[in-house]
C-alpha cells in the first residue's frame, strides 16, 4: 500500500506496474538522439543521460545541455535506485577534464552538467577532478554555464570548498529521498551529512560570489515516502539555504533496483511543488519526468546566474 496520505497517484499492483499514460506519452524518441549519442560515444566520454537511461535525453540534448559522468562508470556504492555498476573503479583519467571541455565545445553546448559516480576510494572523493573539469570547461568555453552534481564526499567539507572555489554556476547535491528511506534507497548516505554539504557550499559560495551562487537538491517520489515526511524534508533543505529544488518520479531502471511503490499523478506533483515553494526555494521544478539536471540551462538563465 502507498504511504502517501493522498491517493491521487496510481498504485503499483502485484509488483508488475503498468506505466501510466503521463509517463508513456513522453517516452524518449531515440531517433532524435542519434547524432548526439554517436558524438558522445565517439569521444569515449560517459554521460549520465545514457548510463542512467534518462527519459529527458531528447529534451536536454536539443536544448544544448548534457550531463557528463566523470571518473568512470563504476561506483564504490550500491544505492537501491541506481543502475550504474558497483565495484572497484579504475584510476582517474588525467585527460578527462580537458577532453570534457573539448567535447562541450565540439557539441556546441550552452550548459554542461558534471556529475560522477561515488569515488569513496579517493582521498578527496574526486573533488579535485571536479574542480579541474569545471576550470577546463570555463577556459575553453567562455560563456558556457557549468553545474556540478556532486556526491557527499563522505562529509569532507574541504572537498566541498575545492569544488566551490572552481566557480560552478550551480552546486547540486541530491538528497534523493526522505531520511526514513535511506537504509534501503541510499544505504551509504546520511541525510544530515548531505545537509551539511549543501549548507557549507552555500555559505562558501555566497562569500566568494555573492547571491549569484546557487545550490540545488532533488528528490525522487514513489519510493514509499509520506507527504508529511516530504514536508519535513522540504523544511530541512530550505533551512540549509538550498535555492533550487527538483521533484520527480522514481522509475525503476531494471528489475535489479528497488520497485516503484507508487506513480504520482502530475496534479499531485503540481500541488507538492507549490507547497515546497512556500518554504522559500527560489525555484522548484516538480513533475513525473523532472530529473536533477532537467532544464538546468533554464534555471540558470531564470536566476541570472553568472559566475565570473
Amino acid at each position: 500500500m502507498a504511504r502517501f496520505s493522498k491517493r491521487v497517484g496510481r498504485e503499483v499492483l502485484e509488483g508488475h506496474p503498468r506505466l501510466p499514460e503521463w509517463i508513456t506519452k513522453e517516452r524518449v524518441k531515440l531517433s532524435d538522439l542519434h547524432g548526439m549519442k554517436r558524438d558522445l560515444r565517439d569521444s569515449h566520454l560517459h554521460t549520465v543521460c545514457e548510463e542512467a537511461r534518462c527519459p529527458n535525453r531528447t529534451h536536454c540534448f536539443t536544448h544544448g545541455t548534457a550531463t557528463f559522468l566523470l571518473m568512470g562508470e563504476v561506483c564504490t556504492r550500491a544505492c537501491g535506485f541506481c543502475s550504474i555498476q558497483s565495484g572497484k573503479p579504475r584510476a582517474l583519467d588525467a585527460r578527462e577534464p580537458l577532453e570534457t571541455a573539448e567535447r562541450v565545445a565540439a557539441l556546441g553546448l550552452r550548459f554542461a552538467v558534471l556529475t560522477s559516480v561515488n569515488r569513496d576510494d579517493l582521498p578527496d572523493g574526486g573533488a579535485a577532478h571536479f574542480a579541474e573539469t569545471v576550470l577546463a570547461i570555463r577556459r575553453r568555453n567562455p560563456g558556457v554555464g557549468v553545474e556540478v552534481l556532486v556526491p557527499d564526499f563522505l562529509g569532507d567539507l574541504e572537498a566541498v570548498a575545492r569544488v566551490v572555489a572552481a566557480g560552478p554556476a550551480v552546486f547540486n547535491h541530491n538528497t534523493e529521498t526522505v531520511p526514513s528511506l535511506y537504509p534501503e534507497v541510499r544505504p551509504a548516505g546520511r541525510f544530515e551529512r548531505s545537509l551539511r554539504v549543501l549548507a557549507h557550499a552555500k555559505e562558501l559560495g555566497t562569500a566568494l560570489y555573492g547571491h549569484a551562487f546557487r545550490t540545488k537538491s532533488g528528490l525522487m517520489l514513489g519510493l514509499g515516502e509520506t507527504e508529511a515526511e516530504l514536508m519535513t524534508t522540504f523544511e530541512a533543505l530550505a533551512k540549509a539555504q538550498v535555492d533550487i529544488l527538483t521533484l520527480g518520479q522514481y522509475l525503476r531502471p531494471t528489475r535489479h533496483q528497488l520497485p516503484v511503490k507508487r506513480y504520482v499523478h502530475p496534479d499531485e506533483f503540481a500541488d507538492l511543488g507549490a507547497k515546497a515553494k512556500a518554504f522559500g526555494f527560489a525555484t522548484v521544478y516538480a513533475g513525473p519526468l523532472v530529473r536533477s539536471s532537467f532544464n538546468a540551462h533554464e534555471v540558470a538563465e531564470m536566476e541570472g546566474i553568472s559566475i565570473a
